[in-house]
């Protein structure tokens, strides 16, 4: 019994053995509605300024004219992502039940047949009532989640991909070091090119997919996470 007991605590906490000292890892965008839904039918596509006439015309819808649309728009380009994250969630609940039951049951007469029975069965027992039982059970529950998040960053992100219906990929990543403390900043996610503003910028929910993840790896950092040893032995105790 016990070793079974090990086996399927070994079983049950391999998964999570993986994860000794890891972060979380985000959720894969291949293989997803969205993903393939970025690769199928194409956007409406606009006629760029400055294509019409012969060429001596004094617009020119170019990035490197007065005024041409500077915007991320091809591959290598890169533009900055604003993410503005100000976010709260409470949420309370309660569960309670209660049940009650009671049977009972005998033969007090059956042609005499249960009279003759009571003669043979131990003192104080009878026929007439041959079994008697009560049930009851009680459940309660609570539960409470509060939560506030509040982030500011600014990152600059290049266009790594643009998809065949005019959407581009994105990634963008950041580090900072202060001491022997390194904070990094890592962005992904599709965007659209009507998305990004004329000052080549774009907000985190206009992000289709983002993928955000702001820490930090360091002296500091590794003081506040459990040792290896303490996440091992939380992963696999049953109590």
């Amino acid at each position: 019994m016990r070793s079974l007991m090990v086996a399927v605590l070994a079983v049950s906490g391999c998964g999570k053995l993986e994860q000794v000292g890891r972060a979380p890892e985000f959720t894969g965008l291949e293989g997803t509605d969205q993903h393939y839904a970025m690769y199928s039918a194409n956007l409406p596509e606009d006629i760029p300024a400055g294509t019409a006439g012969d060429g001596s015309s004094l617009w020119s819808g170019g990035t490197a004219s007065l005024f041409g649309d500077r915007r991320a728009a091809r591959r290598g380009d890169i533009l900055t992502v604003v993410i503005q994250i100000d976010d709260s969630a409470a949420i309370s609940n309660s569960t309670g039940r209660s049940r009650s039951g009671k049977q009972g049951g005998g033969v007090s007469d059956l042609i005499g047949i249960p009279q003759r029975l009571n003669d043979s069965l131990p003192e104080g027992a009878s026929m007439g009532d041959a079994f008697d039982m009560e049930s009851s059970s009680t459940f309660k529950g609570q539960g409470s989640v509060a939560r506030k998040e509040k982030l500011t960053l600014r990152i600059a992100a290049t266009v790594v991909e643009q998809l065949p219906n005019g959407v581009l990929r994105i990634e963008g990543q950041q580090e900072v070091r202060v001491n022997f403390e390194m904070r990094e900043l890592i962005v992904t996610g599709y965007v659209r090119p009507n998305d990004i503003s004329r000052q080549n910028e774009i907000t985190y929910d206009k992000i289709a997919g983002a993928r955000i993840a702001y820490g930090g790896r360091g002296q500091i950092t590794d003081v506040q996470q459990p040792t290896y040893g303490q996440q091992v032995a939380d992963i696999v105790m049953p109590f």
